[in-house]
């Protein structure tokens, strides 16, 4: 199967080729969904005995299957959180998988340990951490945010194990009601409590509200979480404030800057991330707002030794690694096998440098405030709430969820944009998140004008 022949040196060639002609559309083709059916129809049954040959394969998957999946590097891909990677990250992802680097531990992977710690250093200092800070980059934020808890926990543990004081019968952690939906998967698989606190009028979590949750939570708090923008609105909690409360508390603080977080580097929002400096942990996924391909989440922690204390595996097979006293990357988060992905943003960061990355943040910024101030001056949109970072959140006025509906479909199929409806206290808007530098003012006044047609 690994034999080196013509006809590896072909598909070779070939895979070469495809990736060439992808990375120079200038845009990429959004491209659309199709339904199970459709998709066998085109496809067949594409797993068999006999295998279809590499050359079918490649050529299935370029006209069959990439058709089928919307490119999220496209500047009029607007939903969610889009991913809009540098081209030396692409390549660079290349690299990775050609080289089949293992990057769990120092042993295997040092030279990759290495540049990936430098890029989380790079993050704790900008953060204003000590430089003695350090992290892991895994998979992506749900799994981030679980593994900073899982640290949060274990360390209140131990605590009351050395003071002598008895387990409370429920944990719990206290963070905002427009947190994402990440925190509530993460209670649910420690089997721990949220508490919710409420947010100001634009959505924005205060320190007063903390305190207040806390007084009434009773025994068993644990953490304290902060949102840095948050995904449906891109609203930065009061950091500083909720840190002075869990710090006041005895409390860990931990800070989910999924989305936003990445925008402490522009100096139009950096103010916001005052109080970032208390932090316990924080996540920021490079993939989201730091021009990275998928998958990768950059969790630090302000003592790194919380974490591997929580999340070390133990095994005969792993006492070689775990007793050497290396810095092995599985030991600080809920994995063992890993690849090293953040070498992809290493590479970029490195070829760049960090004020492109910053102007970058920047340019996004600039015309998540232009379009919203042309939303503010239209006599037939509105505005939900003013955007701190790059999202911005409009409605239609005499629009129903299938006015928006429609429209989405109609900008989809023309090839035009992705804007899916979101929704608000129960009532449907439009949303648009911004962090491809590509997205231009006037591309989005084309699309807020397409839903006059």
């Amino acid at each position: 199967m690994h034999k080196v022949n013509d006809a590896s040196v072909e598909l070779r060639e070939k895979v070469f080729e495809y990736a060439r002609t992808r990375m120079n559309f200038s845009p990429p083709p959004l491209d659309s969904p199709l339904p199970e059916a459709d998709l066998f129809s085109k496809a067949g049954q594409t797993i068999t005995e006999s295998g279809l040959g590499g050359l079918a394969s490649l050529d299935l998957f370029g006209q069959v299957l990439a058709p089928a999946t919307i490119s999220t590097d496209h500047p009029g891909y607007l939903s969610f959180i889009p991913c809009a990677p540098t081209e030396a990250s692409k390549l660079f992802d290349l690299i990775v998988s050609a080289s089949a680097i293992y990057g769990g531990s120092w042993m295997e992977g040092a030279g990759a340990v290495f540049a990936e710690n430098q890029v989380l250093s790079w993050l704790a200092s900008e953060a204003g951490l000590p430089v003695t800070a350090g992290g892991v980059f895994v998979q992506g934020g749900t799994l981030g945010n679980l593994s900073a808890l899982v640290a949060a926990r274990h360390k209140a543990k131990a605590a009351r194990v050395l003071a002598g004081k008895a387990m409370p019968q429920t944990w719990k952690f206290i963070c905002s009601s427009e947190a994402h939906s990440s925190l509530k998967a993460a209670a649910a698989v420690m089997d721990v409590e949220i508490i919710k606190a409420a947010v100001d009028s634009n959505g924005k979590l205060r320190g007063t509200s903390v305190a207040e949750a806390l007084a009434g939570a009773g025994d068993g708090v644990f953490a304290v979480v902060a949102t840095a923008g948050t995904t449906n609105f891109g609203i930065v909690d009061d950091l500083d404030a909720i840190g002075q409360v869990a710090k006041q508390a005895g409390l860990w603080f931990h800070v989910d800057g999924a989305y936003g977080l990445a925008a402490m580097l522009a100096e139009s929002t950096k103010s916001l991330f005052k109080g970032l400096d208390r932090a316990d942990s924080f996540i920021v996924d490079p993939h989201k707002w730091l021009y990275a391909p998928f998958d990768a989440c950059a969790l630090v922690y302000r003592d790194p030794e919380d974490g591997r204390k929580a999340h070390t595996q133990h095994g005969e097979y792993l006492d070689i690694l775990t007793e050497t006293g290396d810095w092995n990357p599985s030991d600080y988060a809920y994995n063992l096998t890993r690849r090293p992905r953040g070498l992809p943003l290493w590479f970029s960061l490195a070829t760049h440098g960090v004020a492109a990355y910053r102007e970058a943040i920047e340019s996004n910024n600039r015309v998540a405030r232009q379009i919203s101030t042309f939303i503010e001056q239209s006599d037939t949109l509105d505005l939900v709430r003013k955007p701190e970072l790059s999202v911005v959140v409009f409605t239609k006025r005499g629009w129903q969820l299938a006015d928006y509906e429609a429209w989405s479909a109609k900008l989809l199929a023309r090839g035009e944009a992705f804007v899916v409806p979101s929704s608000h206290l129960g009532q449907p808007n439009a949303r648009f998140a911004i962090v491809n530098p590509q997205t231009t003012f006037e591309q989005l006044v084309a699309i807020l004008n397409s839903m006059d047609e």
